[in-house]
């Protein structure tokens, strides 16, 4: 089980995006985390008529090191760690270390 999983709401703690909220698009194979909105690099693309690509500059989001963004915590607004636990049913949940509060439900 992972820490960050897509959909989480996290906040970055490190570079040029430090304090930055966002959720995670997506997990790259090498471990990278993509996050809406943060560490946006722009990429100037040719047009392609055949595939119906228009030319111009186009922004993009990068991936950005697990260890530089952490998971939010909406009681706290912090950025917080995250733990695992097992519950009574046989459940392994994720949990916020600061308050305990269990995020997967």
């Amino acid at each position: 089980m992972k820490r960050i999983k897509k959909g989480d709401e996290v906040i970055v703690i490190a570079g040029k995006d430090k304090g930055r909220r966002g959720s995670v698009l997506r997990i790259n194979s090498n471990g990278g985390v993509v996050v809406e909105n943060v560490n946006v690099a722009h990429k100037h693309q040719r047009p392609n008529p055949n595939a119906g690509v228009a030319g111009g500059i186009v922004d993009r989001e990068l991936a950005l090191q697990p260890s530089k963004i952490m998971l939010f915590n909406p009681t706290t607004q912090k950025g917080d760690r995250v733990g695992f636990r097992q519950l009574a049913d046989g459940r392994k949940v994720r949990f916020f270390k600061s308050n305990g509060e269990v995020l997967d439900t």
